[in-house]
């Protein structure tokens, strides 16, 4: 059977406003919904402790490897007023469109990266296919510092980019070549059938999803094995760029010395930010921040405790990974915390504000700068920590595990890899040096409350919004009528949805939570609870995405867990006017593919309207227990199949899920002859040719 990532909890519905709709490709209800939520989920262990503190997964309250999830668990939001509730495994995602995984791309369909005649060729070229074999591992090579390197490394490290730069143009394995793998698997060359039926094509896109991590780290591993080669050093590593550190809070020296002169230098970096010891800002607003050096460190280690704890306490696994991905979803559900900060604004700190931000601050040309490698070495670094220092687990659903990537080796062989491959690093041979200080792991950088008395008031009541400058919306939380032992025991988590904008723009708006009406909090302040950044693509089409923060200890911080509502606002930093939260029409259809529980709304209400509420379990139809004794139960349901038929006469054509573990799921009844039946849900899907 397939697993489930632990997402989105059960929820208590309530009615609201039809003017707010859901803005995601996949709810667990085709009705409304809030734009902004918030999940509160039971879980065993320390409130707001690193993933070390679980016991098991099923003591917290889920399994993975079913997708169960606690019917305690509790959704929670608000947009223009109002609650609504579901039971869901994917919210921001078409989680059962298929459940199948993303795909290797068809290298013989590549395409230009737009539409139009001026897109790029990024296309590599197609061979035969080999299935990736994991190395014979006898020492592991260690990937260091970059500001710790020695000369002798400098020089080996220099050499084999040169190298790599001096193949021909038609080797794969080519310095521009390699560069090109990013622009294909980020700019739309790919494209895969998402509806075998009818045809239908989705982008593969590697970024702002669950998928982030895993390629990344196969990008870098086959980089690194092509280098090893060229150099004939079997030992050789790549460097991370140390940015979660003090030490490393620069643009690498050894990327800048020799300047044009040398193979790692790019001509297209921000001119100022390249200037020795000049302090990177991971919360860079396209601006220089004019705080001193010390200052923007404090801030940065703020910002990197707050992104690693957040998303660590191993109950939705969104805030680490990115949102679920997967064959029939729309591409870019949501990025996780590492990926948008520092991920997206290294990016954009680096490239060349001139040149459209080339080539690191736009992710067509961002590998073409070697730096690229370094930088995402740290990104892999941030999984590999997360694992070993916050004892955290990965996700373990096969629609994860089975997504496959295609890369050229060091020997110029197509690879074909899958996400499963990637996830322990001892067996790719490769570890990052332990020595290197992780200073944001000190309770000294924990975010602290200042708890303004001039807290913000809400200016914002319907969506959709432009967000072109503050707008500070009243969000509902779910009852707090809890026992004390599981209030005290619970994780939050604020998910904002439908935020769109053109995606050859750079993105950014912060969040902050409770704030000060007048003067917004800085990254060790509590009530500032992350930001969502975008790195431009080089096409202009339109990217809806969602953004999930975690807010468990921001709550504890502001003393906020038993209030009924907060303040949310967003502050837009650059990319002012084009930024849009809220509900596009286009999006119904698609809640309408998702295979969900799109009928709990009328069908549940109909129920209770239904019950007896005088009597003590509002019997019969209010109780699930007594239901079936109303023979209205029976004509209700009759209703309810015929929701099913029409559902796929709407607009399109509407599939049923092909996946195996709902076609088999079975269930037992008595026939007419009081005969004990097993019947399956394949043999229900066709009523007027199966049951007649």
């Amino acid at each position: 059977m397939a697993s489930f990532l632990p997402l989105a909890p059960a929820t208590t519905l309530i009615n609201r406003p039809s003017s707010i709709r859901s803005n995601t490709s996949t709810s667990l209800s085709c009705f409304p919904r809030p734009l902004f939520s918030i999940h509160r989920s039971f879980e065993k262990g320390k409130h707001g402790s690193p993933c070390k503190a679980r016991k098991s997964d099923d003591e917290q309250g889920i399994n993975q490897d079913d997708g169960k999830l606690d019917r305690r668990n509790m959704l929670i939001g608000l947009g223009a007023g109002g609650l609504y509730g579901a039971t869901s495994l994917g919210l921001g995602t078409n989680p059962f469109a298929t459940a199948v995984p993303i795909p290797a791309p068809d290298l013989k369909t590549c395409v230009r990266t737009t539409e139009d005649m001026k897109g790029l060729n990024c296309c590599p070229p197609s061979t035969e296919i080999i299935n990736f074999e994991l190395p014979e591992v006898k020492t592991l090579r260690t990937r260091p510092a970059a500001h710790t390197v020695d000369q002798k490394y400098i020089e080996n490290y220099k050499t084999a980019i040169e190298l790599m730069k001096n193949l021909p143009e038609d080797d794969p394995r080519n310095f521009w070549n390699q560069a090109q793998v990013h622009c294909a698997y980020c700019e739309g060359a790919y494209y895969y059938a998402s509806n075998d039926c009818d045809g239908t094509k989705e982008e593969i896109q590697v970024h702002s999803s669950w998928l982030f991590y895993p390629f990344h780290r196969w990008y870098l591993y086959f980089y690194e094995r092509i280098l090893a080669k060229l150099i004939k050093d079997p030992n050789f590593a790549l460097p991370f760029w140390n940015w979660d550190g003090k030490d490393g809070m620069y643009l690498p020296p050894i990327f800048e010395e020799g300047r044009s002169s040398s193979p790692l230098f790019d001509h297209y970096r921000n001119a100022k930010h390249r200037k020795e010891k000049f302090v990177l800002d991971l919360n860079y607003n396209c601006t220089d921040s004019g705080k001193t050096d010390e200052e923007i460190k404090e801030d940065n280690l703020c910002t990197m405790h707050r992104q690693m704890y957040s998303a660590s306490t191993g109950k939705d696994l969104r805030l680490f990974f990115g949102h679920p991905y997967r064959k029939g979803d729309k591409p870019s559900p949501g990025a996780g915390n590492i990926e948008r900060i520092p991920h997206n604004n290294v990016h954009i700190w680096t490239g060349d504000p001139d040149w459209v931000r080339e080539d690191m601050g736009n992710l067509y040309s961002a590998a073409r700068d070697p730096i690229f490698f370094a930088h995402h070495a740290n990104v892999d670094r941030m999984w590999y920590l997360w694992k070993k220092e916050l004892h955290c687990k990965d996700i373990s659903q096969d629609d994860w595990l089975k997504a496959e990537f295609l890369f050229y080796n060091e020997n110029k062989q197509l690879v074909r890899v899958n996400v499963e491959q990637s996830l322990d690093t001892d067996k790719l041979g490769y570890k990052y040096d332990d020595d290197v200080d992780i200073e944001w792991m000190s309770n000294k950088y924990k975010p602290k409350a200042r708890k303004s008395l001039n807290k913000a008031k809400p200016n914002v009541s319907r969506f959709p919004v432009k967000l072109d400058s503050k707008a500070s919306v009243k969000v509902q939380r779910a009852s707090l009528k809890q026992p004390a032992n599981e209030k005290a025991e619970r994780a939050e988590v604020l998910l904002i949805e439908g935020i769109e904008f053109p995606g050859n723009q750079a993105v950014k708006f912060d969040v902050y939570v409770n704030d000060d009406a007048d003067t917004e909090s800085g990254p060790c302040n509590s009530e500032f609870a992350g930001s969502f950044v975008h790195v431009p693509h080089r096409h202009s089409h339109t990217i809806k995405t969602n953004m999930t923060l975690g807010i468990t200890d921001l709550l504890q911080d502001l003393e906020a867990e038993d209030d009924s509502h907060v303040v949310v606002t967003l502050v837009p930093r650059y990319g002012k006017g084009p930024i849009t939260i809220g509900f596009d029409p286009s999006h119904f259809s698609q809640i309408l593919d998702a295979r969900t529980q799109g009928l709990d709304f009328p069908y549940n209400n109909i129920h209770i309207w239904c019950g007896d509420p005088n009597h003590t379990n509002q019997e019969d139809m209010d109780n699930f227990y007594y239901t079936g004794r109303d023979p209205l139960f029976y004509a209700n349901h009759c209703n309810v199949d015929r929701m099913w038929n029409i559902w796929k006469t709407l607009g399109r054509k509407r599939n049923d899920p092909t996946d195996t573990d709902w076609f088999d799921a079975e269930f037992l009844f008595y026939d007419e002859n009081a005969e004990l039946v097993s019947c399956k849900v394949r043999d229900s899907i066709h009523p007027e040719k199966d049951l007649r």
